[in-house]
């Protein structure tokens, strides 16, 4: 049965049928799956007020939009459902499976989170006596890491796996990402600074990700430290301290003057014991999360990877979201090589083909091809996702108007590890100016700038990002010839910054008029050649000569839009006349002025945006 016709053009009605689609489907895909012509569906789009090839991808709402319009359910497919059933058509699964007796004890997984400089990663620094806060810039933690510290309890040895995610707004999303994989989550709070905007939502990640909280209240040595009044605000959110009867561990810690750090670790673990069934099978093939990835110049693609279960060996034949290739060797936080990582342990993985996404699972598969298949796949529905959100929906309304005039800001953004690069993109894209103003991402990748970036940023306008990475010897010298705008940046806000400053500076200037004065007429002459001109006093401001000008009787404007032609004291062409002095103001050709008007003058200036 056919819907009715729209412009002449006939489609098959759905009659509420659902019909499944991958995020970033093309019409073409759609009219393969309904039995349509993609032709049709791009007419019916078009009557609908939307602009779409019939290959080009589509965004969600512009789907269901047309879907509702044509009588079928469609369904976007989210990434998660999309990887399990590419999964099953090659017979694998991601999750536990197998007997129980399979299962062992595995280390907790610890996420720290906080507000920005409330010492995450210093408190982190004590516990494994290393120093990382040196090594980022401004001191704020520009990635994540995993890090593996075992402790004692009960003279039994326990390892603790941790999991630092950055400190700065921008990377809500790898924070929340870190609450995913995480069972426990120490909260940060500074003792003298108390519950901060970051803190309340670092708390609403892990609330939401449903793991138990340990809050570690630091910075007890300082002076103003007031670890009550701590206590008493996270009441407000639903964590309430033990000693208040409630059931969340507070521990008082200084990280710099290293107090309170084993009684933090018991704490971890005694949640972890009372709370949580810690185990994992560690005989099916191995799976987790990517923490972070990383172009390293000795060895290539690095990813670190958090084993969730299995048991990941040197040899196996690893797909982590679009990159895969086989394990060449397994090293630990410290740079050692591992045999085998069990479930819980970070390790860095060498022998990738492409750098992963901090977020990406991994699993292990049986054959190199079924890998590279799977990246294959994985890879073109994160190009069909990122071309979808991409694309700006234009309306028949403003078609007319953004076919005039396109302005939009391209960026390549090239970072030291996946994780960076993805929470920069994500931020970036975030910032909203104008609707007429757009940015897009053309490319973003891990390590330096490659002249590659550099030719692609040549064919079209588009300025080069470089996020702790620099422009290698080739790619330097041909965007100093060519004029690319590339710009290095160590701290993400003030990528942010920049870059918004110059989608303003792409938005047409406004302007706002700003009075300069206003004078009184007292008498009309009439000079030969010239015209009527005003013998005035100037009430307020100064009367410029070339000012715009306005004429107004009893209250109304009797003329707009004139010109302050010529301007006289006695007999002299002045070029002002400030307040209290008497003038002679020429209007040009307008003459039509009497006695008691006022001539008030003006500029348009330029209004610097907010």
């Amino acid at each position: 049965m056919a819907a009715p016709s729209m412009g002449g053009v006939s489609l098959p009605r759905g009659n509420g049928q659902t019909v499944r689609l991958p995020r970033g489907a093309s019409l073409t895909d759609l009219a393969e799956k309904i039995g349509a012509q993609p032709a049709a569906l791009v007419t019916a789009l078009f009557h609908l007020g939307e602009m779409v090839t019939a290959t080009q991808s589509v965004n969600d709402e512009t789907l269901q939009l047309l879907g509702a319009e044509i009588d079928w359910d469609i369904q976007v497919v989210s990434p998660e459902d999309e990887d399990r059933e590419l999964l099953e058509t090659f017979d694998l699964t991601f999750g536990d499976e197998g007997d129980e007796e399979d299962w062992e004890a595995r280390p907790p997984v610890v996420t720290v989170m906080g507000h920005v400089d409330h010492g995450k990663t210093k408190l982190l620094d004590a516990l494994r006596n290393t120093n990382v806060v040196a090594r980022e810039a401004g001191g704020i933690t520009q990635h994540i890491g995993a890090y593996q510290i075992v402790t004692e309890l009960e003279d039994n040895e326990r390892p603790i796996t941790f999991i630092d995610t950055p400190g700065h707004e921008s990377f809500t999303a790898m924070r929340a990402r870190g609450a995913k994989v995480t069972d426990i989550v120490v909260l940060v709070v500074a003792a003298d600074d108390g519950v901060m905007p970051q803190t309340v939502e670092a708390l609403n990640h892990a609330q939401a990700a449903e793991v138990p909280i340990v809050v570690a209240v630091n910075k007890i040595d300082k002076e103003g430290a007031n670890p009550a009044k701590i206590r008493q605000q996270l009441t407000e959110y639903g964590l309430v301290a033990e000693e208040y009867g409630g059931d969340t561990m507070f521990v008082d810690v200084s990280a710099t003057q290293r107090l309170g750090l084993d009684e933090l670790l018991t704490a971890i673990l005694l949640t972890a014991d009372a709370s949580l069934d810690l185990r994992a099978n560690t005989q099916q093939d191995p799976q987790g999360v990517v923490i972070e990835g990383k172009l390293d110049k000795g060895r290539g693609p690095v990813a670190t990877v958090l084993v969730q279960r299995g048991t990941l060996r040197q040899g196996d034949s690893i797909v982590a979201g679009d990159a895969y290739g086989r394990v060449r060797s397994l090293l630990d936080e410290h740079g050692n090589k591992l045999k085998e990582a069990l479930p819980a342990r970070p390790v860095q993985v060498v022998g990738l083909t492409s750098v992963p996404r901090a977020g990406d699972t991994f699993l292990v598969v049986e054959e190199d091809r079924v890998a590279r298949q799977i990246a294959d796949r994985r890879q073109a529905r994160i190009r069909n996702a990122q071309n979808a959100s991409m694309r700006k929906r234009i309306s028949l309304e403003d078609l007319d108007a953004a076919l005039k005039e396109n302005r939009q800001l391209n960026l390549i953004i090239k970072g030291d590890n996946s994780g960076t690069v993805e929470a920069l993109e994500e931020a970036l894209m975030k910032i909203e100016v104008s609707d007429d103003i757009s940015l897009r991402v053309i490319h973003r990748g891990v390590g330096g700038i490659t002249k590659s970036d550099i030719d692609l940023a040549l064919a079209d306008d588009v300025i080069v990002l470089g996020f702790n990475v620099r422009a290698e010897g080739q790619a330097t010298e041909l965007a100093n010839r060519e004029g690319v705008d590339v710009r290095y940046y160590s701290v993400i806000y003030q990528a942010i910054e920049e870059i918004e400053a110059a989608l303003k500076g792409m938005l047409k200037p406004e302007y706002e008029e700003v009075a300069l004065g206003s004078a009184e007429v007292r008498e009309v002459f009439r000079v030969p050649r010239i015209g009527n001109v005003a013998g005035s006093i100037v009430r307020s401001g100064t009367i410029t000569r070339n000012s715009k000008a306005r004429l107004v009787r009893d209250g109304v404007v009797v003329a707009d839009n004139l010109t302050v032609e010529s301007l006289r004291r006695f007999k002299d062409d002045v070029t002002e006349v400030r307040e209290g002095y008497e003038c002679g103001i020429g209007l040009g050709s307008f003459n039509d002025i009497k006695v008691e008007d006022v001539i008030e003058t003006f500029e348009m200036r330029e209004k610097p945006r907010a």
